[in-house]
């Protein structure tokens, strides 16, 4: 096995999709999302807009948290990708943190950490 490597992701985007809630076998929650993405970012020196739509889950308590958010809420995500299984190699995000941005994008409704 390959040692420990930096795995992260840090994204501002709009909850698009939620879809329903699942359990593990060992009785977890999990429940898949979809965000969208839309920016400008400085690429060569120059503006460029970009944007991407990303599948991603949240495990355990977290769930509830993303359950009841209503589509089109805007969301500052932390987590790590994935592969989505061992079938597809395509990339998930994981999530670890969650927050909700108010309309102005510097407020927080809700946040919630993951517990170390």
């Amino acid at each position: 096995m390959q040692e420990a490597g930096r795995n992260s992701l840090e994204l501002e985007g709009v909850l698009t999709e939620i879809g329903a809630l699942r359990r593990t076998p060992a009785g977890i929650p999990v429940l898949a999302c979809r965000i969208e993405h839309r920016s400008r970012q400085m690429e060569a020196g120059r503006l460029r807009d970009v944007g991407v739509e990303l599948q991603a889950v949240v495990v355990g308590d977290k769930t509830s948290l993303l359950a009841a958010a209503p589509l089109g809420s805007l969301l500052h995500v932390t987590g790590f990708l994935a592969a989505k299984s061992l079938r597809s190699r395509a990339p998930i995000l994981h999530i670890d943190t969650i927050e909700f941005l108010e309309g102005n994008r510097h407020g927080i409704q809700a946040r919630n950490e993951a517990q170390g």
